[in-house]
């Protein structure tokens, strides 16, 4: 009995290529590559902040003081929160603040 091993070409797979795997680090020596990234890196314009809208997810001291934070810095926030209302928060209740 003879067995045909030939795949039809509509079946087969695709050829797999590795993927490239980039990290952007940037490149020099290791000591100044902080330094290089945050030199390159992109700034936002003042007058195109209002364009961004910021999602915090949560109301406790940490995404209280972030949704804060990025509000002074101009940007448009939106909080969320699991309670009712955000004076409800589980940090803030628990420190006695507002009960």
């Amino acid at each position: 009995m003879v067995i045909d091993t030939k795949v039809d070409p509509k079946l087969a797979p695709p050829p797999t290529r590795s993927p490239l795997l980039d990290s952007h680090v940037p490149s020099g020596p290791i000591e100044q590559k902080w330094d290089q990234h945050k030199f390159e890196m992109k700034l936002v314009n003042p007058a195109n902040k209002r364009k961004f809208n910021i999602i915090v997810v949560g109301s406790g001291l940490a995404g209280g003081a972030a949704a804060a934070a990025m509000g002074e810095l101009g940007y448009n926030v939106k909080c969320f929160c699991y309670q009712d209302s955000p004076r409800r928060a589980h940090s803030i209740a628990a420190q006695g603040g507002i009960n």
